[in-house]
C-alpha cells in the first residue's frame, strides 16, 4: 500500500495539534475522484475544527483544493485533468486537503483548466464558488442594480465585490475599519461605508436597494432587510459578527412586506440540486488568467508552513485569501 505525507490533527487545541506524518494514500472508489493536490486555500472552518469548536473534524483537515486527477474509476473526469474540489465532507467527515492526495465524490469536483500558477488557482474554489452562487443564483444580480455588501474586506467579501463590479452592479461595501476604505475603492466599489448595526438608517439609498449580501450575519440581517426595495433580496451567507441566533425573530413585526430573505451555506455543494459543476469555476479562472479579474492570494505558504498559516489566520492578519502550495 502506498503512503503519502499528510498534516493530521492529533487532538484539539493549539497549533501544535497540526502534526506531519505518513498515512495510506486513498484508494480509488466508484463515483469518487482521487486528486493529487497541488494547492489549497486556508479557511476559518479549519481553525474551528482544529480547536474542536465544530461537531465534526476528520483527522486530515482542509475543505478545498486544486490539483490533478490521479484516478477516477467512473470516468467522470479524465486522468491528468486540472480540477478543484470543495466541501462534500472534506476535512469534516472524510480526510481533507491537508495532504498530498485526497478522495472526494465527483459531484464535489469541477474542471478548472486555466493557464494559471497553482497558487492563483488555489485562491479560487471555496471563496469564488460561494460568492458566485450567492450573487448569481440566490440574488440573481443584474447589471445596473445597487448591491450592498456588508463585511466586504473578508476574502469572501472581496471576491463578491470583484464579481459584482465585473457584472456591472453598483456596489456599496461596508467595513468596520475606515482605514480599509481605500482597499474597497481599489476594487471598484461605488463607495465604502463604515459597518454599523443600524446601517439602514445611514444610507441615502435605504428602501431603494436591490440586494444585500450580508456577511456580518444574524446581528445585522434584519437591518439589511430594511434597506431593500419591494422585491429586493437579502442573502445571508457569513457570520463575521458571530453565530448567536437572531433574537426573537418575528417577521410580522420585524420584516417589510414584499422583500426576500435567502440563505446560502457552501456545505451544500455536491448535494442534490447543488453540484459544483453549476459554478463556472473554469470561466472564473480564465477571467483571472486574462486579467479581467484580480484574484491573487494575499499570502502563499509551503506545505511545511501550515502552523504559520493558521497563526496568521488566528491573528486576523490574512488581508485576503491565503493559500498553501504543495
Amino acid at each position: 500500500m502506498s503512503t503519502m505525507r499528510a498534516i493530521v490533527l492529533d487532538g484539539f487545541g493549539g497549533l501544535d495539534h497540526l502534526v506531519y506524518t505518513d498515512i495510506p494514500k486513498p484508494e480509488p472508489k466508484a463515483g469518487e475522484v482521487v486528486i493529487k493536490i497541488k494547492g489549497f486555500g486556508i479557511n476559518h472552518a479549519e481553525m474551528h475544527m482544529r480547536r474542536g469548536e465544530w461537531a465534526e473534524a476528520a483527522p486530515v483537515s482542509g475543505i478545498e483544493c486544486v490539483g490533478i486527477v490521479d484516478s477516477c474509476p467512473g470516468g467522470e473526469f479524465p486522468i491528468g485533468a486540472k480540477v478543484a474540489a470543495l466541501m462534500g465532507g472534506l476535512g469534516r467527515t472524510i480526510n481533507g486537503s491537508y495532504a498530498e492526495y485526497t478522495r472526494v465524490r465527483g459531484a464535489n469536483v469541477a474542471l478548472i483548466d486555466a493557464d494559471l500558477p497553482w497558487a492563483q488557482l488555489a485562491a479560487l474554489p471555496e471563496t469564488y464558488a460561494t460568492a458566485w452562487t450567492c450573487l448569481f443564483r440566490n440574488i440573481n444580480l443584474q447589471s445596473g442594480q445597487t448591491l450592498v455588501i456588508r463585511g466586504a474586506t473578508s476574502s469572501f467579501g472581496q471576491a463578491a465585490v470583484k464579481l459584482a463590479v465585473n457584472a456591472g452592479a453598483r456596489v456599496i461595501a461596508t467595513t468596520r475599519s475606515i482605514d480599509r476604505f481605500a482597499l474597497l475603492e481599489s476594487l471598484g466599489v461605488d463607495r465604502a461605508e463604515k459597518e454599523v448595526p443600524d446601517l439602514s438608517g445611514h444610507l441615502a439609498e435605504s428602501g431603494k436597494v436591490d440586494a444585500v449580501l450580508d456577511l456580518v450575519g444574524n446581528s445585522t440581517i434584519l437591518d439589511s432587510l430594511e434597506m431593500l426595495r419591494r422585491g429586493g433580496t437579502a442573502c445571508l451567507a457569513g457570520w463575521l459578527g458571530g453565530l448567536d441566533p437572531i433574537p426573537d425573530f418575528n417577521p410580522l413585526l420585524q420584516m417589510a412586506s414584499g422583500v426576500n430573505l435567502t440563505f446560502f451555506g457552501s456545505f451544500v455543494f455536491g448535494s442534490p440540486g447543488f453540484p459544483l459543476s453549476d459554478v463556472p469555476l473554469g470561466d472564473i479562472a480564465r477571467q483571472v488568467a486574462d486579467g479581467g479579474l484580480q484574484a491573487a492570494p494575499s499570502r502563499v505558504f509551503t506545505f511545511d508552513q501550515i502552523r504559520d498559516a493558521h497563526e496568521v489566520m488566528e491573528s486576523g492578519e490574512a488581508g485576503g485569501k491565503m493559500v498553501v502550495v504543495v
